[in-house]
């Protein structure tokens, strides 16, 4: 371990220096005076600083006093955890309290005494070589801590996304679905549901392959995802070759509005499907909207929006159809989702 000595007289700093070489301290460093010493710690003239493990200071010296010396270690940031040793011919109460004061670790009295000199010397090295590997270990946690933190985050992401589409999955769509509807019945205000189906897609997968498939697929879900943008808006995979968007504060009206452009959009993609009577990849969307009441659940809600999809394709594809029967009256063919849920955090909304 590196240890400075600073003290003004030759015969002091070369009688320690040699003291301590003797008992095996091989990287031993001096310095004149105080401002030799701190140029030598913090770098001076674009120099970067040396790295030392002690400091033995006398405490009497022109220009910077050990004191100060101290004091100024004790000030820099990445110098602080040096103990400082100072050396007094005076160990009156006041210069030890100035001394301490300033972030000295311990006093030798001068002339220094060998083997008390030794014992204080291994102590301060004792305490650094502690303060040292307490710091390893605190770097090491704070890593070991951000490591663990990318990695959660990187499961959540996993957890909640379509690996294909990167929108999010239909197990993250019933959770915000679940939450949409609680919150709607709350505020007392509209939701709305759109049921999105990739027109003819599995004539396209036969003709372009599966591999373009998934790219086709990539690409819409861009653009769905890209036109959703507003807050409370989110589209997600539901399975297959479906997405569904959910549109909070949205009416039954504007809900048609936001399919018709999802769908122009696709359409004019111009990804080409030959197997389709348009000539190009489009989708067909159902819509439906209400005001959830309390105690009720979103099941009835994705039941017209599916009843409206089976509308849209029944009735030639590529276009957008509002459900606008009675959702009570409706057979319910989804499995029904409770409203009780804990809310998600905000960072999974979009």
């Amino acid at each position: 371990m590196a240890i400075l000595i600073v003290d003004d007289q030759q015969d002091v700093r070369e009688s320690l220096r040699f003291l301590l070489e003797a008992q095996g301290y091989s990287d031993v460093r001096t310095a004149g005076c105080g401002r030799d010493a701190l140029d030598l710690l913090h770098g001076a003239n674009g120099t970067p600083g040396t790295t030392v493990d002690l400091v033995i200071t006398d405490v009497s010296m022109p220009g910077l006093s050990g004191i100060e010396v101290c004091q100024e270690i004790k000030a820099i940031p990445h110098l602080r955890d040096i103990p400082v040793l100072v050396i007094t011919g005076r160990a009156d109460d006041a210069v030890l309290e100035r001394a301490f004061a300033a972030g000295a670790h311990d006093f030798i009295p001068k002339p220094a005494d060998p083997p008390e000199l030794l014992a204080r010397v291994r102590s301060a090295l004792n305490l650094k070589h502690e303060l040292d590997q307490r710091k390893a270990r605190e770097r090491e946690l704070v890593e070991v801590t951000d490591r663990l933190r990318r990695l959660n985050d990187e499961l959540r992401r996993v957890a909640i996304l379509d690996e294909l589409t990167a929108v999010p999955n239909r197990r993250f769509f019933n959770l915000l679905l679940r939450q949409e509807w609680a919150r709607a019945a709350r505020e007392v205000h509209p939701l709305s549901l759109l049921l999105i189906d990739v027109d003819l897609f599995k004539g396209y997968n036969d003709r372009y392959g599966h591999p373009a498939g998934d790219a086709c697929l990539a690409r819409i879900a861009g653009t769905l995802n890209t036109l959703a943008r507003r807050p409370g808006d989110a589209v997600a995979r539901y399975g297959g070759e479906e997405f569904a968007a959910l549109l909070a504060h949205t009416s039954a009206r504007g809900a048609a509005t936001v399919g018709e452009a999802l769908r122009t959009a696709v359409e004019g993609l111009n990804l080409e499907h030959t197997g389709s009577p348009f000539g190009r990849v489009t989708i067909s969307a159902g819509v439906a909207a209400t005001v959830p009441d309390r105690g009720s659940a979103p099941d009835r809600l994705l039941a017209a929006a599916d009843n409206a999809l089976y509308e849209a394709k029944s009735a030639g594809r590529n276009r957008v159809v509002v459900f606008e029967g009675c959702m009570d009256a409706l057979p319910v063919a989804f499995t029904p989702i409770p409203v009780d849920v804990t809310p998600l955090p905000d960072t999974l909304h979009r």
